[in-house]
């Protein structure tokens, strides 16, 4: 059976638990390192590396440079592996001067200067985004991708109906209100991000009445062009499906809410870093 373990870098093992709910790996693959559920030491050789969480120690790097040795393929998994998570929001000043003090610390590791995405060091087969990624979608990173290919957008896994004499005026918050099953978020006032992001992730979120955050990243086809393709395409999808205000929906996606998730947008428009290729992305 082909052999995959687990390296947990910085992170919060939402990653892990949803890779534990994909159990239909067990009946192919064999999982020979995960620190959540399996008590060793070192990583054996493996097929694939999957690797949750951002690297924000020196032991982060030293365990993640070690470990991608011992793999014929590495998996970056989840929004913290691919753009440095929740946790690279923390990279100002004073928190670096809270964390890194030298008193009161006891055997931890030292924090570097901020947090960095996983291919800022060493190099990656394939991108699982997601946070965390569907159950369904690891199956998909331990076959190697093979022929799966994500190249629409969430609006096209969620079935809901954008009812034309249905026109909101002005957004209902991040989660305020019942949806009709059947209706589109949008068309109800919700900052519902879908038609923006890369599906494949079989719309969990928009199918229960919760908006669409944009975990997934951009779709192929915004991907190529860059985080200001990705904004103008929100502004249209708004312009064109409501009355709401332009700047109104410019604030809501400046909000602390969409804010955690929306920054990695910004790692695909090939000036910070070089363009990941698409045919990566899982």
């Amino acid at each position: 059976m082909k052999k995959f373990a687990v390296l947990q870098l910085s992170g919060c093992a939402g990653c892990e638990m949803s890779l534990l709910e994909a159990d239909d790996w067990t009946q192919n693959y064999t999982l020979a390192h995960l620190p959540l559920v399996i008590s060793s030491h070192d990583i054996p050789d493996v097929e694939v590396l999957l690797i949750s969480g951002g690297v924000r120690t020196d032991d982060d790097l030293y365990n993640l440079r070690r470990s991608v040795k011992k793999a014929r393929q590495v998996v970056a998994v989840g929004t913290c592996a691919i753009s440095g998570g929740v946790a690279s929001l923390g990279d100002r000043e004073d928190v670096r001067l809270l964390f890194a003090a030298d008193e009161n610390r006891r055997h931890v590791p030292r924090l570097l200067p901020k947090c960095h995405p996983i291919d800022t060091f060493v190099s990656v087969s394939f991108y699982l985004p997601g946070c965390p990624p569907s159950p369904h979608l690891f199956l998909v990173a331990l076959a190697g991708k093979g022929d799966f290919a994500s190249t629409k957008i969430v609006c096209t896994e969620c079935g809901r109906k954008k009812v034309r004499e249905i026109r909101p005026r002005e957004l209902s918050g991040f989660r305020q209100g019942s949806a009709k099953s059947d209706v589109c978020l949008i068309k109800h006032g919700f900052l519902c991000l879908g038609s923006s992001t890369r599906n494949g992730c079989g719309a969990p979120c928009p199918r229960a009445g919760f908006p669409c955050v944009g975990c997934r990243g951009p779709s192929d086809v915004l991907m190529e062009k860059g985080k200001t393709a990705w904004l103008r395409s929100i502004r249209r999808t708004f312009e064109t499906l409501t009355d709401i205000p332009a700047g109104e929906v410019d604030e809501g996606l400046r909000s602390p809410q969409l804010s955690l998730f929306l920054f990695q947008f910004s790692d695909y428009d090939g000036t910070a870093r070089p363009m990941r290729p698409k045919e990566k992305m899982i």
